[in-house]
Formats: C-alpha cells, structure tokens, sequence
C-alpha cells in the first residue's frame, strides 16, 4: 500500500491530527467528569517522539569483547590505539571483535532507534558523530561504538 516508511509517516501524522482535530469539537460539557478531557494534549505530547522513531536513522560501527574487567581493559587501551581514526577501527575490529561484523569492520549498517539494546541506542542517538565512544557495557559484554553518521 505505501512506497516506503516516509509515506506511512505522513499518513499517521495525517490521522493523528485528525484525531486531534475532532476531538476538540466534542463540547466541554460532555468530557466533564469522565477522565477524557486531557486525551487530546496527552495523546499529542509523545507525537514528536513517536515521529522521530520513524525518521531517525544511524550508522555505527562496533568493536565486542565479550568478559568482565579483562575485556573492558582491553578495550581502553584499543581505544587509545584507535583515536577517533575509522581506518584504525575497522582494522581493530576485524583482529578483536567477537560479533561477526567485525569481518566488515565492525559495521553495523543504519538502524533506528530501539533496534539495538538500551545503552547501545543511548550512545548512537545521544553523543558526537565520528567519535569513538566506550567502553560501554551491555548484555553481551563490552563495546566501542563509532558513530559514522546520524539523520534526524
């Protein structure tokens, strides 16, 4: 039915405003007293988040090891290798990393918000593009995460 998501984005945002707007033809008398009047602003609050789920898009790279305090001493002194050079940190992720994009540098390609676990989304979406950030702790060890580029 739609093209692509772009088009799925401008239809929900079209019923969304339209939810909006009728609703604020529904007289005030009738929503009194029956825990409806705040759907309207409520409902619209998280709509610009809700949008940016669907536009925000990242490509990261990432370096893996898997272990406790061992691996993220590893990792900070590959950090201190790497600088903030790409060249560097494929190269480190192709020698290092125990997730199998480490065969294509550590790259991750794009991906949106919620596509990753929490604290790796946290550093994609939140810090400085073309830095090396790091180590971060997730469920399935430590990583260095490079943040390539960011569209919002």
């Amino acid at each position: 039915m739609f093209r692509n998501y772009k088009n799925q984005v401008v239809v929900i945002v079209l019923f969304l405003a339209f939810i909006g707007l009728a609703t604020s033809f529904v007289p005030p008398s009738f929503v009194q007293g029956r825990g409806v009047s705040q759907l309207p602003m409520g409902f619209m609050d998280g709509m610009q988040d809700f949008i940016k789920r669907f536009t925000t898009k990242a490509n990261a790279s990432h370096i893996l090891i898997k272990g406790g305090a061992e691996a993220e001493f590893k990792l900070e002194d590959l950090k201190e290798e790497i600088g903030d050079s790409p060249v560097k940190f494929a190269e480190a992720a192709a020698l290092y990393s125990a997730c199998p994009s480490g065969r294509k540098g550590g790259s991750l390609g794009e991906f949106g918000p919620g596509q990753m676990v929490p604290e790796f989304d946290k550093v994609v979406f939140n810090d400085d593009v073309g830095v090396v950030h790091g180590p971060i702790k997730t469920q399935f060890g430590y990583h260095l995460i490079l943040v390539n580029e960011r569209t919002e």
